[in-house]
């Protein structure tokens, strides 16, 4: 079981990089502009927000692993067309359902997870997630590789999804086939997901801490979603390196960001959470700055890996100040911190076209560097803990 759940993690995680390093071969194939590129953008974390109801009533209803499967081969599907994508209209539609199969995959993968945890007495949830980022991180090299051979990008993702898809299937008979458990509390059914999303991110205002802690983590998921959309973009346009190591930024960053959340518990053990978090907030800002700077290779490539080891550790550790609020129990603070942080996450990285176009990605990474100064803010705002 824990295995086979391993593999879904790595289907999301592989898949899901494949797309995000070849975002600048897209753009390019679709001749779009920095600001048709962010407004398609927009189309996949909508698509993700107006699924989510649709796939919580399914896991409450059925077996997470069955809907883990639909859910990974519609991601894959979905994985695969985008790379056919010949206008621009249907790269919107598509990105939309990419987002919605990726919801359903992933939350169905993380129920998957928690039942799965059921059967061990050591904690094992971390290792999944710590799967799903070295497979994110093998998802860019493999990209990194098919960019450095020429590989048509239809091509690389068709070829990635069909891979992807086989492993699902192989895996799915191994997986846990458990019927939802009956919920303890009764929800109001007349309240829609949303308002229960907005009623939950509300609870922030309870404890002033918690304010600081949701902004922190909206600007650090925030800073981490733009490199994933935009970094390799960055690299040809203001950069203006060679082709074929477009995707190296993506690279960089990822392993600066698996490395860091390896060596984080670590640091956190000698320094302290807060000391941590304002060393990282420092990291964010003064790799925006080197890569705004000095647009060349090295150093863009040096800007990256400091906003790597920079967003590493921040939204863990986080959550972990968040889950010993006064307030609120460690559930209900930990959920409202992650509804107002995951919208930064989402919402944010398709800004940056808008501010491209109008400007340049110099100026519009500029402003993404502020909200490394709102960590800076707000970390040295909260009180001091192991």
């Amino acid at each position: 079981m824990r295995i086979a759940n391993a593999v879904f993690f790595f289907i999301s995680g592989f898949g899901y990089t494949t797309w995000t390093s070849r975002i600048p071969d897209l753009k390019l194939q679709l001749h779009l502009d920095k600001a048709q590129l962010g407004a398609a953008l927009f189309a996949l974390p909508i698509g993700l927000f107006v699924t989510i109801p649709f796939t919580s009533r399914l896991l409450s209803k059925f077996s997470s692993n069955g809907i883990m499967l639909i859910g990974a081969i519609a991601f894959n599907l979905m994985l695969a067309l985008v790379g056919y994508s010949n206008a621009y209209w249907m790269f919107i539609v598509i990105l939309f359902f990419f987002g919605s199969s990726r919801n359903l995959l992933n939350l169905a993968t993380n129920t998957q997870s928690v039942s799965v945890q059921k059967f061990y007495d050591k904690s094992i949830i971390t290792t999944f997630h710590g799967i799903w980022s070295l497979s994110g991180l093998a998802g860019v090299f493999t990209s990194w590789m098919m960019t450095f051979l020429n590989v048509p990008t239809r091509w690389h993702m068709l070829v990635v999804a069909i891979l992807l898809s086989v492993a699902g299937f192989l895996a799915y008979p191994n997986t846990l086939n458990q019927k939802p458990e009956p919920k303890e509390e009764i929800e109001d059914d007349n309240q829609t997901f949303f308002q229960k999303r907005f009623k939950t991110a509300s609870l922030i205002f309870q404890d002033r801490a918690l304010l600081k802690f949701a902004l922190i983590c909206f600007a650090t998921m925030a800073c981490e979603n733009v490199m994933y959309d935009w970094s390799g973009i960055y690299i040809r346009e203001a950069v203006h390196a060679n082709e074929k190591i477009v995707t190296t930024g993506l690279l960089v960053f990822m392993v600066s960001v698996a490395l860091g959340r390896f060596i984080g518990d670590r640091m956190t053990g000698r320094w302290g959470i807060k000391r941590l978090l304002v060393n990282s907030s420092i990291l964010i800002v003064s790799g925006f700055a080197i890569a705004i700077l000095l647009p060349h290779v090295v150093s863009a490539l040096v800007g990256f890996s400091l906003i790597g080891f920079g967003v590493s550790c921040i939204v863990p550790l986080v959550y972990s100040m968040a889950g010993k609020s006064k307030a609120l129990s460690e559930g209900p603070a930990i959920a409202a911190v992650s509804s107002i942080g995951y919208l930064g996450f989402l919402f944010v990285p398709p800004f940056v076209g808008f501010v491209a176009q109008a400007v340049n990605l110099q100026v519009a990474f500029g402003v993404i560097a502020l909200l490394g100064l709102l960590i800076l803010w707000m970390t040295t705002k909260i009180g001091d803990t192991k």
